[in-house]
């Protein structure tokens, strides 16, 4: 990489292949949930990835590249370390509060994600893409304080 340009679509590969490897993770997650309110917020979250994954594909094709993935080893990681907190977690409160945890440090990885490239379009002059990613990254944010609610409105308190 020598460009900010280059850079740029590194990262965006490294974004897409992350939302891709979350959608497979997220069913085993979803199913391992105990709470009722948590199931459903991560149901919502896969379907809003799955769009995401095809926003990602407009923002490739917008900048005139081919939407492929490049190996993220943050989000295998990160979801390596959420797979152990589910196999590990024998109660359910812990399980739950688990989940929520780790969940939160791939939507924070997301949003940090998610931020540079929009800003790194903007300097690009992607207006499109720029307004793309924007809307991912508020999706994210939305995603992350939902599980906050339910960290500290029901799964805390059990």
């Amino acid at each position: 990489m020598k460009t900010l340009s280059d850079v740029f679509e590194h990262t965006l590969k490294d974004v897409y292949y992350a939302e891709n490897a979350i959608l497979k993770a997220l069913p085993n997650v979803i199913e391992s949930a105990g709470n009722a309110g948590l199931k459903d917020a991560l149901k919502e979250h896969l379907s809003e990835t799955k769009t995401q994954v095809a926003t990602l594909k407009k923002v490739f094709k917008s900048i005139g590249a081919e939407a492929k993935g490049e190996k993220c080893d943050a989000i295998e990681g990160l979801i390596k370390e959420c797979e152990g907190v589910i196999d590990e977690a024998k109660g359910a409160v812990a399980r739950n509060a688990g989940i929520i945890g780790c969940c939160q440090a791939i939507e924070h990885y997301e949003i940090s994600r998610y931020g540079t490239l929009r800003e790194w379009a903007k300097a690009l002059g992607h207006d499109e893409a720029h307004q793309m990613l924007g809307d991912i990254l508020d999706q994210e944010k939305a995603a992350n304080n939902k599980l906050t609610a339910l960290a500290v409105e029901s799964v805390n308190k059990a």
